[in-house]
């Protein structure tokens, strides 16, 4: 009996597993690219671009319950040229068309994102997750094709819809925002702080909504708010969200990591997907919170989310995969929940005080089983127990470890072995944060490997690939490319890892402003050289991750801080201009933006020069201090003895050497430094006066 496949499509060809995932439907589905363009040309049939990722539930439920379906796809396969998207390769047209369709159809949109092109790739229709047949007031997928072959056939019909398409288009073309006039104003940053403090949740942290996505940067905003207002409301939110986030089941409170959003506002009922940018941007956040707080929860949470990414995520020559589902053996969050008997069983007679507090109770709390979660504190458990919280801590570190080895031997969700440019540049970003001379040495280790890997197989012909899958580099890289991977650079010179660091960061920054920025304005998207969209546009918003735009200009910001040099300070200026008109419009939805506002106005930016002299004397105990402490809108820069490259890059440096063969600390603000100091007791109050608390 063959095993072979009953239908095999182009995508076969693919390396993304999200692609591949679909090479077997029935569908005759094409990736994106010139033939299907001009399939759809020649047969002048309407394109129905499908657009998802790997570790999309939504998205599997569609291909299982119509793409396998040969009757569905029939019909596809006669009305339409069927395109399929990995969006995560192609973030500029996942944007391009959510945005078109978010202006199409009322109501929220996401994944499986599905649209009906013209052949000249202009949108006419928008849809998400349908059904195969019309059920519960939801059109099925066979009605739609059939209405909208109908449409397509009737020449009056198609007129029409490509006129309205083009429409579409001309309005988008007249809306798009590339230049501003003007600086939002620092006070109006207060004012947007203040629609955040309404818009928060005091009891449950994060903002008032269901579901609830754990943004980080805004977390990192309103700490760097609170430095320049000393707002309190500023830090509780701050703490009460890192506290709630990391009961809740949102944590994987095993293996280390948080999932994708929550389903309920208490953080309780996790989508259980997990995702390499959430991660990478939390980790960094729980760190900060430790630098400012000292609160010890928040440097564990910090630890073990960069664990399970070392452990689980970290491919053996460097780089980060993109994803794991949520599904395995094809439930949802399976894998990481448990039935009541199975935990007694492991724990034994020490099972009971675990189980209260992780509320794994009979009949479970999620479809039978138990998703781990915790209401109280540690500390209040233990006081409401009659126990020392110091013994209750390491039974159930013991207990934990038991449940995760046991879970390791279970069937694991599917991880998607993607490496992509932005997302491990903010992987670099956060372990460079995070890394300290003594016990997190490793994280810097893991960064320069993962730099190094990028460097070697992303970085051809002077230009940024997208992505590396099974041995193919592929895809040109984006703005958020270029910016995410300048950030992460600029952050792991800033930890000492290297002068060739900056100097990579700063040759990307000028090509980032040869092929994507307008002129007297922001950055587009995509460079010039791409041609298989239909317009460029500039990406302001700031969602599950942060902007391209609003990561550069964060770097031009910081690279003016490293040199001195006026056109990085101009072209930030220019993107924050431009980004005024949507801060007045929408802040909640431009923070990242807001945070570059701060910096920009921020009156303790400083510049630490770390002068070593050739026995690299205080430099651990100098790199604690800087390390150990929230310093808001720092720069960092160690200058080594015999490091020529470093003078060439920044000049000024060549007056700020070891004085009298010792070790020289250099405390800079904004075009001026104050006296030099060569005593470690003088360095050490210095720093220490930089802090926030």
């Amino acid at each position: 009996m063959s095993n072979e496949a009953p239908y095999t499509n182009r995508l076969i060809k693919e390396k993304s597993p999200y692609l591949l995932q679909h090479a077997h439907n029935p569908v005759d589905w094409y990736p994106w690219g010139d033939e299907a363009f001009k399939a759809a040309q020649a047969q002048q049939k309407p394109i129905f671009l499908s657009i998802g990722y790997s570790t999309c539930h939504w998205c599997h439920v569609m291909e299982k319950e119509s793409f396998e379906n040969p009757t569905v796809a029939a019909l596809m396969n006669q009305a339409f040229i069927n395109v399929k998207v990995d969006r995560e390769e192609l973030p500029a047209v996942d944007s391009l068309y959510m945005e078109f369709s978010q202006n199409m159809v009322s109501g929220g949109l996401g994944w499986p994102l599905n649209v009906v092109l013209t052949p000249n790739l202009h949108p006419f229709f928008a849809t998400t997750y349908l059904p195969p047949y019309t059920s519960h007031g939801l059109i099925g997928l066979t009605e739609f094709v059939e209405r909208i072959h109908e449409m397509w056939m009737d020449e009056e019909e198609r007129e029409k819809l490509e006129t309205q398409s083009h429409q579409i288009i001309q309005l988008f073309e007249k809306n798009l925002t590339v230049q501003g006039e003007v600086l939002l104003a620092k006070e109006e940053i207060f004012e947007c702080a203040e629609l955040l403090f309404k818009m928060a949740d005091s009891t449950h942290g994060g903002m008032q909504s269901e579901p609830k996505f754990p943004l980080s940067y805004t977390l990192q905003f309103l700490l760097n708010y609170s430095t320049l207002t000393k707002d309190s409301r500023a830090y509780f939110i701050v703490e009460r969200t890192l506290e709630m986030m990391h009961r809740g089941g949102i944590y994987d409170h095993l293996g280390g990591g948080f999932s994708r959003y929550s389903v309920d506002e208490r953080w309780f009922l996790p989508h259980f997907e997990k995702m390499l940018y959430d991660n990478a941007l939390l980790a960094k956040t729980y760190f900060l919170g430790w630098q400012a707080t000292k609160k010890k929860l928040y440097k564990v949470a910090s630890e073990e989310i960069f664990h399970y990414l070392m452990r689980d995520m970290m491919y053996s020559e460097g780089g980060f995969y993109a994803a794991e589902d949520a599904d395995s053996e094809g439930h949802e969050g399976l894998f990481y929940t448990w039935p009541y008997d199975e935990v007694k069983t492991l724990l034994g007679k020490n099972s009971a005080l675990f189980c209260e507090y992780y509320s794994i109770v009979k009949g479970g709390n999620f479809e039978g089983r138990s998703i781990l979660h915790h209401t109280m504190s540690l500390e209040e458990f233990a006081h409401k127990k009659g126990v020392l919280s110091e013994s209750l801590e390491l039974l159930f570190k013991t207990q934990r470890e038991i449940l995760w080895k046991s879970r390791e031997k279970r069937v694991h969700p599917f991880k998607d072995m993607k490496i992509i440019t932005s997302w491990n540049g903010l992987m670099l970003d956060s372990l460079a944060c995070a890394t300290d001379v003594h016990d997190s040495l490793h994280y810097m280790e893991a960064a320069k490997k993962s730099a190094n890997f990028i460097k070697s197989h992303f970085w051809i012909d002077n230009r940024l690939k997208r992505r590396w899958c099974a041995g193919e580099c592929s895809f040109a890289g984006g703005l958020e490319d270029y910016a995410f991977l300048i950030k992460g650079l600029i952050s792991m010179f800033e930890a000492d890892a290297g002068t060739e660091w900056l100097k990579w960061a700063i040759q990307l920054c000028n090509i980032t402003n040869e092929i994507f920025k307008s002129p007297q304005g922001a950055y587009y998207q995509t460079s010039e050289e791409e041609k298989d969209l239909i317009l460029r546009k500039c990406q302001f918003g700031d969602g599950a991750e942060p902007s391209g735009n609003s990561i550069q200009c964060e770097n031009l910001l910081r690279l003016y801080d490293l040199t001195g040099e006026e056109p990085y300070l101009e072209a930030a200026e220019e993107v924050l201009k431009a980004a005024e008109k949507h801060l007045n419009h929408y802040p909640m939805g431009y923070l990242y933006h807001l945070m570059n506002f701060n910096y920009y106005y921020a009156a303790n930016r400083v510049t630490i020069v770390v002068s070593l002299n050739k026995n690299s004397e205080y430099k651990e105990e100098i790199f604690e201090l800087i390390h150990n402490h929230f310093i808001p809108h720092k720069t960092t820069i160690w200058r080594h003895e015999g490091d020529t490259e470093i003078i060439k890059l920044l000049p000024a440096l060549k007056e700020q050497k070891p004085i009298d063969e010792k070790t020289t600390l250099y405390i800079c603000h904004q075009g001026y430094c104050k006296k030099p100091l060569t005593l470690f007791s003088d360095m050490e109050s210095a720093i220490l006066a930089l802090r926030v608390s």
